[in-house]
């Protein structure tokens, strides 16, 4: 390879001009002094030093201070290339996951004007969520989706349900219609605009009348990008969420349980507290102030959130767990977007407190 070409190569994996310098006048040598490699690459002897300090954290030379006097040799190359390609490889799961993570949250609008295709969409989203599903439908529309609600609570997603255009039932014909069905209800006599979401990662939204029959001018938009579909939920919560009347608290799910967004690790919280259970947390995520990477276990004392009366929260999408952990110290936690919590939750279990 010319040496042009070798140069620019290894400039490509951050190797600075005078780094080059001197790693290839080691791999000349072998192993020297710093003053030998210094003389023949016309890098400053000090110098020397330090970039081969660099190049043995990048696994290209070892720095033998403990002979006298220092000697620098090169690594063989081969061994070089291993070692950096093992490196590049252990980057790959990381890479892969954050090129996942955005190829699916590459923003998508649909129109729906049918009433049929926006029940399927309906039906889709729920079928599709893995930790929440939120839904806002009015009465006639509810019964539609029994079986899909049904399985998703069997497999752990956290149900919530604002239901419109019917008065507000007693507990007693509540519960036995939605028990198995969700987590949270209420009721409002008003019909609504309706709104599902999953995950916040899919959702839809559109005018009350485009469920009631194909004879009308009302749309629907479908949409999958995260910020748009958690907006979509809190303004829901903020807009009509109290307007309703709560009608229906269901039990936790199973512990230990664990979530990555911050509403159904909040509300599977809320609920064990008011059946009198004890929880403690475990937490994965980053401090809000400095981005460190943090892990913390301790017990839930205290439960901000707009969800399951009475309201704790301060504003519409506070959801936030406090938690004591066994040395004293108290910290805020908060979901992936959070900003005055102390920390934010990538991933958060559950698990009652023995």
């Amino acid at each position: 390879m010319q040496e042009t070409k070798l140069r620019s190569q290894l400039a490509a994996f951050g190797l600075s001009e005078k780094e080059v310098d001197t790693y290839l006048t080691l791999l000349g040598l072998g192993e020297a002094k710093t003053s030998a490699i210094a003389d023949e690459s016309g890098v400053s002897q000090r110098y020397v030093y330090q970039i081969a300090e660099d190049l043995e954290e990048r696994g290209l030379a070892i720095v033998k201070d403990h002979a006298t006097p220092t000697t620098i040799a090169a690594v063989p190359p081969e061994q070089a290339v291993e070692g950096l390609v093992s490196r590049l490889r252990s980057l790959q799961p990381g890479l892969e996951s954050r090129f996942t993570e955005a190829a699916t949250q590459t923003a998508s609008f649909n129109v729906v004007k049918s009433r049929q295709t926006a029940l399927k969409e309906i039906r889709r989203i729920v079928n599709s969520a893995s930790e929440e599903a939120f839904l806002a439908l009015p009465h006639y529309a509810v019964e539609k989706f029994e079986e899909d609600l049904e399985a998703a609570f069997d497999r752990g997603v956290m149900i919530v349900l604002h239901e419109g255009a019917i008065e507000p039932q007693s507990p007693e014909v509540a519960e036995r219609r939605f028990d198995g069905l969700a987590h949270v209800v209420r009721q409002w006599h008003h019909d609504m605009s309706f709104v599902a979401t999953a995950d916040s990662t899919s959702g839809i939204v559109g005018g009350r009348r485009l469920l009631r029959n194909d004879d009308n001018d009302r749309e629907a938009v479908v949409v999958s990008e995260s910020h748009v579909v958690g907006s979509m939920f809190g303004s829901f919560q903020g807009g009509f969420w109290a307007a309703g009347e709560e009608v229906y608290i269901g039990e936790p799910v199973s512990f230990p349980a664990s979530y990555t967004m911050a509403r159904p690790t909040v509300l599977n919280a809320v609920l064990a507290q008011l059946g009198g259970r004890m929880l403690q947390a475990e937490v994965s995520g980053y401090t809000t102030d400095t981005e460190e990477s943090r892990t913390v276990t301790g017990r839930i004392v205290e439960i901000r959130q707009g969800l399951v009366e009475p309201f704790t929260n301060s504003f519409p999408v506070e959801n936030s767990l406090t938690l004591e952990t066994d040395d004293g110290e108290r910290l805020t936690v908060g979901g992936a977007g959070a900003f005055v919590e102390d920390l934010r939750a990538n991933k958060t279990t559950l698990r009652p407190v023995e």
